[in-house]
């Protein structure tokens, strides 16, 4: 048979089999749309009958407190530089708490990601074990962590410590370790051949390779702590989530020592998220 008539009688042919895989792929995500509306609708259903005052019955009062916290602290704006210096320590313990346990996180997953990627692992046989222990400490929630470590010591900022560093843990572990599988296995092998140690290989043949995406993850990762930090101070973790579930709970009357909280809050996450960006930034251009 002559090729090119071969060719035309094909291509009927592969037109009707690409046609049937977009109908195939269209009618998939068809099906996924409905089954996520149903459970979108019914998750919705069952927290409404939950809900103990009804959510839309209660949507026009939405707005009512962030009104009466601006109307405060408008009234009150004479006080609110005292209130910025009398919160500010506060600030500073919920930053210490992020930056202590995005460390402690940092250097735990770097560890355990290089033991959890193959061709890089010390024990391969332990390489599942590692890894669902970073899934489990990654799906644990840092305020469940915290609330049992809160029983177990007490209050304080070192349950929070120690809780956000297990998760940071967890889910740098996870990041790390796909960053890890990409490296270039040459510098690797060669250190080998010359009677290097393991953790030798992992110093200077892994840890230059991907230590820019290490440090973007960490400063992400500082980010996302700070507001961790600040929620955990809701149940008894100390900084100023402690400070701002006190001024709430009182309500009315503290409300101007609210706003103060949420101005320092807001503007430490601003300033530490325009760091993070100029250094990762800076970091993606030396590369």
């Amino acid at each position: 048979m002559n090729p090119s008539t071969h060719l035309a009688h094909s291509l009927p042919t592969e037109r009707k089999d690409y046609i049937a895989l977009v109908q195939r792929k269209r009618m998939y995500s068809g099906i996924f749309l409905l089954i996520f509306c149903l459970l979108f609708f019914s998750g919705f259903n069952l927290a409404e009958q939950r809900n103990a005052g009804g959510f839309l019955q209660g949507l026009h009062q939405l707005f009512d407190f962030p009104k009466e916290v601006i109307t405060e602290a408008i009234e009150d704006s004479a006080g609110l530089p005292r209130y910025l210096l009398q919160y500010f320590p506060s600030l500073i313990e919920t930053i210490n708490i992020a930056a202590v346990s995005t460390l402690l996180g940092t250097l735990g997953a770097v560890v355990l990601s290089l033991l959890s990627t193959h061709g890089l692992a010390r024990w391969p046989k332990l390489i599942p074990v590692i890894r669902r222990l970073l899934d489990i400490m990654r799906a644990l929630p840092e305020i469940v962590i915290a609330l049992i470590l809160i029983f177990i010591l007490g209050g304080g900022p070192v349950p929070a410590m120690i809780a956000i560093a297990i998760h940071t843990t967890g889910s740098l572990g996870k990041l790390f370790s796909e960053v890890n599988e990409n490296v270039d296995l040459k510098p690797v092998e060669g250190l080998a051949s010359v009677g290097s140690t393991w953790l030798q290989r992992m110093l200077f043949a892994v840890i230059p390779q991907v230590l820019p995406n290490y440090i973007s993850y960490t400063l992400m990762r500082f980010e996302i702590n700070i507001r961790a930090s600040a929620i955990l101070g809701f149940v008894g973790a100390g900084g100023i989530g402690y400070d701002l579930k006190n001024t709430m709970s009182w309500g009315q009357g503290k409300y101007d020592e609210a706003a103060a909280i949420f101005i320092l809050l807001i503007t430490a996450i601003f300033l530490v998220d325009q760091i993070s960006s100029y250094l990762r930034n800076r970091k993606i251009k030396e590369i």
